[in-house]
């Protein structure tokens, strides 16, 4: 398909729900079904968790239940989104197959009674999934109702890790395909500390259980790898099946965003569109930090949404939050308050998402998830959230044909899987990496400046890295550089974009190991400096720098840069090294390098946005505090405004041209208030 436009499979906005009819008697069904479509709900989302009522025992299939329930999906016109049920297994495979379980370092197998407790590698649970994904898309493929299908549920949710004997023995494939002989994977591993090195394939594992848990950071690195790798694979071994009983338009999808995954990759081969699960709430868990504006709440869910907008840039919400959430034994948080769960909706439909589900009908009564509620609550009445449900169907309705519009971004903000993952084995590139990546959602956000997420090597993303789509580029902390990464930025710079790096950059290479050349290493020319000295930033001090007459803190971690080619636009002071370079920049064919010696705050994220010339692309359009998102969607010549207000008081915007509310189709201007976590969506024409 065309992946410029992936995703692209919903023609017009529209909404659905998660609906679990083996939870409920036959006689609530017709009922259930006739006030989702009365409240503006058209599709479904069944069958995920449902194995065992299609193969109840090995090799007995029955179609049965689901069949009855189909006729009275059919009778209501509702569509079906099928899932595979492969995210738990039924009691008779892993009773009768315990190869097919994943277990902890130490080798305990996970049991029974929970749910992602199979392993992706067992030839066994191969087997059985890609029997039960034939069977199911041979039957209900052909079925008017059915839209789409989900494959699984939440790949490497629960755990993104694997220590079932499968795995071992599919992670020494993965290394003897990548590395081919032991010595390659000796040299790759660094096996000569601590006396590591391998004599035999069959001493080679994934990490295992070891004194205060430490790994070898390279082992550590090809594992992830390894887990991505059998993910997509997985993931692969059922799409291909689907794929042969899609109907026309049909679409096949996952859900989630989860670690130690290329979901790019797992987008590109296996999938038409991506689904996201959007869950605000949990910023107000009861276990979480009760100062929460650091990372603005559930505000900060809009970087999740951006992150998937990556990957497709037309997506769904397969469970957007519409109740309290909470399992019986951990996750404890409240019900959204009045205008909240029109909040997120908006907030998803903001940044690209033109389906949005709601997690679930019905609040289940049995099980572990009696406390994440849905739309009902158990004495199934109407109540203040189906209330609410309505007021969006009505926004949804008007607005329909936002669906495939454009989410308009100013810069862009660079990652690589390697860098990522890379994080995941070591404790000090997670650490800075997470400090700026909050710093700089949040400084965007604040500024009213909106991104895209773009990953090195990923084709597509690696196209639209240009000094035209994107003016500036910010890749914080990219420790692992390649020769191939490194022409991608020089090739952007050249051609007249800003890149701007930050410390701890191009000190490793593709293993992770330590370079011997001057940081950045590959980066060293572009950058037009290296680094003399480095530090963690004691809790104690307060080091700084002064830039465009104003004082930026400089936290966590510092680099001491030294000039080579570039000039000097900052220095540090309150360390010892005060006085030397904080920041520098590097004038290379028509663009520049600027490097920071240091991690990237709200601050100076807004610093460098301002002097990079990025510009927020509302303001011409409207004028809002700080505590509102602002998001742009646009299509053939047509705009449309989003204007989302996160706090529990009223916030007033200005709106500076005059604009089309797709509420009630008035055109208004000047000054508007929203009302608390209150949203507004205006439509105006041109860019």
């Amino acid at each position: 398909m065309n992946h410029e436009q992936q995703g692209a499979v919903w023609k017009k906005l529209n909404l659905g729900v998660c609906y679990y009819p083996e939870h409920w008697p036959e006689s609530f069904w017709a009922g259930d079904l006739r006030r989702m479509k009365e409240n503006g709900l058209g599709t479904i989302r069944i069958g995920e968790f449902a194995w065992s009522r299609f193969e109840p025992e090995e090799g007995q299939f029955t179609f049965e239940f689901f069949d009855r329930f189909m006729e009275y999906a059919a009778e209501a016109d509702m569509k079906v989104i099928f899932c595979t049920p492969t995210a738990t297994p039924p009691a008779w495979l892993t009773q009768q197959y315990p190869e097919c379980l994943n277990g902890d370092k130490e080798g305990n197998l996970y049991r029974h009674g929970a749910r992602r407790h199979y392993n992706y590698n067992s030839p066994r649970y191969r087997e059985f999934s890609a029997r039960i994904a034939e069977m199911l898309g041979r039957h209900y493929g052909p079925h008017p109702c059915v839209i789409g299908w989900q494959i699984d549920n939440e790949l490497n949710c629960e755990t993104n890790e694997f220590y079932s004997d499968s795995d071992h023995q599919a992670f020494r494939r993965f290394l003897q395909e990548k590395y081919g002989s032991l010595d390659r994977l000796n040299e790759a591993w660094g096996t000569d500390f601590w006396n590591q090195t391998y004599t035999d394939w069959q001493q080679v594992y994934g990490p295992r259980k070891t004194i205060h848990d430490t790994v070898n950071p390279h082992q550590q690195l090809d594992y992830i790898r390894f887990v991505s790798e059998s993910a997509v694979s997985f993931c692969h071994l059922q799409s291909r099946i689907l794929e042969k009983y899609k109907k026309p338009g049909d679409f096949i999808t996952t859900n989630g965003l989860f670690g130690h995954m290329d979901n790019h990759r797992m987008a590109d081969e296996c999938l038409d569109t991506y689904t996201y699960d959007s869950y605000p709430d949990f910023a107000f868990a009861l276990d979480a930090d009760p100062v929460r504006s650091v990372d603005l709440n559930d505000r900060k869910w809009s970087r999740n949404l951006t992150e998937s907008r990556s990957v497709s840039p037309h997506f769904g919400i397969m469970e957007q939050q519409s109740g309290a959430n909470g399992w019986n034994n951990r996750m404890e948080a409240p019900a959204p308050k009045p205008g909240q769960m029109m909040l997120w909706t908006m907030q998803s439909i903001a940044h690209g998402a033109d389906y949005v589900s709601y997690f679930r009908w019905r609040t289940c009564r049995i099980g572990t998830e009696i406390y994440w509620h849905g739309l009902l609550d158990y004495d199934s009445r109407d109540n203040r959230r189906i209330e609410e449900l309505r007021r969006i169907r009505d926004r949804v309705s008007r607005m329909e044909d936002v669906a495939g519009a454009d989410y308009v971004s100013s810069f862009g903000l660079i990652k690589s899987y390697s860098n990522q993952w890379d994080a995941d084995a070591d404790i000090w590139h997670r650490r800075v990496d997470a400090f700026s990546e909050r710093e700089i959602f949040c400084g965007a956000q604040l500024s009213h400046i909106p991104y895209d997420v773009l990953y090195l090597n990923v084709e597509r993303h690696e196209k639209a890295m240009t000094p035209e789509r994107y003016p500036l580029l910010i890749y914080p902390h990219g420790t692992i550089v390649t020769d191939h990464e490194k022409q991608v930025l020089e090739d952007y710079v050249r051609a007249g974009g800003i890149l701007c790096i930050g410390c701890r950059t191009g000190y490793k290479n593709e293993y992770g190991h330590c370079v011997t050349e001057p940081m950045p290493g590959l980066l060293r020319e572009l950058a037009g400096g290296t680094v003399r000295d480095f530090t963690w930033v004691r809790p104690e001090e307060k080091t700084s720098m002064e830039w465009q007459g104003r004082t930026f803190d400089m936290p966590v971690f510092n680099d001491v840069l030294e000039a080579e080619g570039g000039r000097e636009l900052a220095a540090f002071s309150g360390s010892y090294y005060g006085g030397k370079p904080a920041l520098l920049e590097h004038i290379l064919g028509r663009g520049k390098v600027l490097y920071l010696g240091g991690v990237f705050t709200r601050q100076l994220t807004e610093a460098v946005l301002r002097y990079a010339g990025v510009v927020s692309p509302y303001s011409s359009l409207v004028q809002a505090p700080e505590d509102c998102e602002l998001a742009l969607r646009r299509k053939n010549g047509k705009t449309w405004l989003f204007v989302l207000n996160y706090m529990s008081g009223s916030r007033t915007v200005t709106l500076k041209r005059p604009m089309a509310d797709a509420d009630s189709g008035q055109t208004v201007s000047g000054e508007v208030v929203l009302e608390a976590y209150g949203t507004r969506v205006y439509l105006t024409d041109g860019e």
